[in-house]
C-alpha cells in the first residue's frame, strides 16, 4: 500500500481527504505557512508605506549619511551565515547526528545574539548620540518601528531556536522530531529574507 493510500485509509471520518494529503503528519508546518503568509503581508504593507511616505517627502534624509551602513552590512552578513548554520543543523537532525544538529543550531542562536547586539549597540549611537527618537522625524519614527519590529521577531527566533538547542542537550530529542527544527527553520529563513528587504530599501537606497 502507498503512503498516500495507507494516510487516505487511516483519516478519520467525515476529515476530507484532500486535506489530508496536504498536510501529511506535518500540520505544523502548514500552520509556520499560513503564519508567515500574513506576517509577510504586515512586512510588506509597512516596507510599502514606508517606501511612499519617503517619495513624498522631499526632505527625507540620505540614510548614509545617518546610518552606520558598514555596521548593518555586517549585522546582515551575520545573519545570512546563520541561515546557513540553520540548513545545516537540520540536515543533522534528518541524519541523526545530535551532535551535528546542537552545534550548528548554537551557531544559529549566537548568529542571532550578535544581531541583537549589534542593533542594540545601533540604537544606542542613534539615540544617544544622533539624537534621533522615534519623536524627531517621519524618519526616524519610520526607521525604529520597521528595525524594531524585525528585531522582535529575530529575538522570537533565538527563544525559538534556543528552545530546541536546550532540549537537544537535555536528551530530550528521538530523531523524528527533525519536522521541529524544519519549521523553526522555515521562520528563521523568513527572518533573515525580511531582513535584507529592510537593509536594502532603508539603508541602501
Amino acid at each position: 500500500m502507498s503512503e498516500a493510500a495507507a494516510i487516505e485509509s487511516h483519516a478519520p471520518a467525515g476529515m476530507d481527504r484532500t486535506e489530508v494529503q496536504l498536510t501529511p503528519g506535518n500540520t505544523g508546518k502548514l500552520g509556520m505557512w499560513i503564519f508567515l503568509v500574513g506576517d509577510a503581508m504586515t512586512f510588506g504593507a509597512a516596507i510599502a508605506a514606508y517606501g511612499a511616505l519617503r517619495i513624498g517627502n522631499v526632505n527625507w534624509p540620505r540614510p548614509a549619511d545617518i546610518l552606520g551602513i558598514d555596521t548593518t552590512a555586517f549585522m546582515t552578513f551575520v545573519l545570512i551565515c546563520s541561515s546557513l548554520t540553520m540548513v545545516k543543523a537540520l540536515s543533522g537532525i534528518q541524519h541523526g547526528n545530535v551532535a551535528q544538529l546542537k552545534k550548528y543550531l548554537a551557531l544559529t542562536v549566537l548568529g542571532g545574539l550578535i544581531f541583537l547586539g549589534m542593533q542594540a549597540y545601533e540604537w544606542t549611537m542613534l539615540i544617544g548620540y544622533e539624537g534621533l527618537s522615534i519623536k524627531t522625524s517621519l524618519f526616524s519614527a519610520t526607521f525604529f518601528a520597521l528595525t524594531g519590529f524585525h528585531g522582535m521577531h529575530v529575538f522570537g527566533g533565538v527563544c525559538y531556536n534556543g528552545t530546541i538547542l536546550a532540549n537537544a542537550i537535555r536528551g530530550y530529542w528521538p530523531g523524528a522530531n527533525a519536522k521541529i527544527v524544519e519549521i523553526a527553520g522555515l521562520y528563521w529563513h523568513f527572518v533573515d529574507l525580511v531582513w535584507i528587504l529592510i537593509f536594502t530599501f532603508v539603508y541602501l537606497i
